[in-house]
């Protein structure tokens, strides 16, 4: 187990990520993960709910627990800790939950089809691309994972600092944009033009990255002036990644010079 390649694993409600590479929070933090090969977490709020160490699942939180593993019991959620995903097993996870909660938004039904925008499942597996610029693990598909890696050695080559702002996003953390913006009194149509409605970011699907450059302040249109930049709109077609948001774009995004996919 610990010699695996660290992978995120998805749930529909919870996802395990490696506990080697999750920082402690405090001293109850860190001994929870002491000893333990897996942090089981909330996707709706990011919450501890248990750690995992061989087949022992010790509840951080009992009764939440249950509740985000569903109808799953802990003996089938080791197994699904513990062995690769299968052939023949769904790579993605379901997307009919998600159609409940965009009309509970208030999102029109034919939102993806007026903004050019599809459904974007998640992946049932996610790879560690490193760590971003705050030190969390970042996580992308593979083939974004290497990708990703490659150009930023070729860029660091030629003198170019690249760094992750942030990479895969849950459904159920788009949702948690959305909720808090709407709570503080903003628009839906306004949130709208900033963040593409839960299930429609590129960021769902592990292929999607927020790039920037040290001292440069994170997710600005100001990162176009910069010389990573520059370097993004000469280079990153080479490595398979294309800026989704220019000026004008037919989604009805604002202009995101920082966020880049992997198209092919």
């Amino acid at each position: 187990m610990r010699d695996a390649p660290p992978t995120l694993i998805n749930f529909d409600h919870l996802e395990a990520l490696p506990a080697a590479l999750v920082a402690g929070r405090g001293s109850v933090g860190v001994r929870a993960l002491a000893g333990a090969d897996w942090l089981l977490r909330r996707k709706s709020d990011g919450r501890w709910l248990a750690v995992v160490a061989g087949a022992r699942v010790r509840a951080l939180r009992p009764g939440a627990l249950r509740a985000a593993r569903g109808r799953m019991d802990e003996a089938r959620l080791v197994e699904c800790l513990a062995r690769p995903l299968r052939p023949g097993v769904p790579r993605t996870l379901p997307l009919a939950p998600l159609r409940a909660l965009l009309a509970g938004l208030g999102v029109d039904a034919d939102y993806g089809r007026t903004r050019g925008l599809a459904l974007v499942p998640e992946p049932a597996r996610l790879a560690f691309a490193g760590f971003d610029r705050y030190r969390r693990p970042l996580w992308l598909t593979a083939a974004a994972a290497r990708g990703w890696s490659a150009m930023r050695a070729a860029a660091r080559d030629e003198g170019v600092a690249l760094d992750a702002i942030s990479g895969y996003r849950s459904h159920a953390y788009q949702l948690g944009i959305f909720r808090r913006k709407l709570a503080r009194g903003q628009a839906l149509e306004d949130i709208l033009r900033v963040n593409a409605a839960p299930g429609y970011s590129e960021h769902h699907g592990g292929g999607a990255l927020d790039i920037g450059t040290p001292g440069e302040p994170p997710a600005e249109e100001s990162f176009e002036a910069t010389p990573a930049f520059a370097w993004l709109v000469a280079h990153a077609a080479r490595f398979g990644f294309t800026m989704s948001y220019p000026r004008g774009n037919p989604h009805g995004i604002v202009y995101e010079p920082w966020h880049w996919c992997l198209k092919r």
